[in-house]
């Protein structure tokens, strides 16, 4: 069975990472799809976020890593997928995720959402708190992967924030 992945992995972290290789032990084949949020300003490119990602995930020949502008329901039928897998780590977040599981069911109703829990170590780990930190200076090591770091450390962050 296959699933996706959707999120702007800007940039990708740890929890996302943990998230994939939880997902992969139930499903044959995951598209992680960098999805284009309006309400956000990312600070790579979508290319660049996809080559980090197949940095990661490369060695895996059932992850595929995509691009996608518009709505997920239109990519997941393009694809012929009927799974979304989100990761949750605060009810925070199960709010938001709730209102688009059911905004995605309307616009499609054979898509299922499947909530994955993130490792407690990643409940706190956000995209966004990498960036803040990283552009203070802060080491984000233990919170992204090294590619990430070096990517990060090449850009002038407090410019983008």
């Amino acid at each position: 069975m296959k699933a996706v992945y959707p999120g702007s992995f800007d940039p990708i972290t740890y929890g996302h990472l943990d998230i994939i290789n939880r997902a992969l032990k139930i499903f044959d084949e995951l598209w992680v799809v960098i999805m284009v949020n309006p309400r956000k300003k990312p600070i790579f490119t979508a290319q660049e976020r996809m080559e980090m990602i197949s940095q990661l995930v490369g060695d895996k020949k059932n992850v595929h890593v995509d691009y996608h502008e518009g709505l997920l329901v239109d990519y997941l039928r393009k694809q012929g997928i009927k799974v979304v897998i989100r990761g949750l780590r605060a009810l925070t977040d199960f709010q938001y995720e709730l209102e688009m599981a059911i905004a995605n069911k309307h616009l499609c109703h054979e898509l299922e959402t499947v909530f994955l829990m993130t490792d407690e170590r990643y409940s706190f780990l956000s995209s966004g708190l990498v960036r803040e930190v990283a552009a203070m200076g802060g080491d984000v090591s233990m919170w992204v992967p090294p590619n990430v770091v070096e990517a990060l450390k090449k850009m002038k962050l407090n410019a983008v924030i």
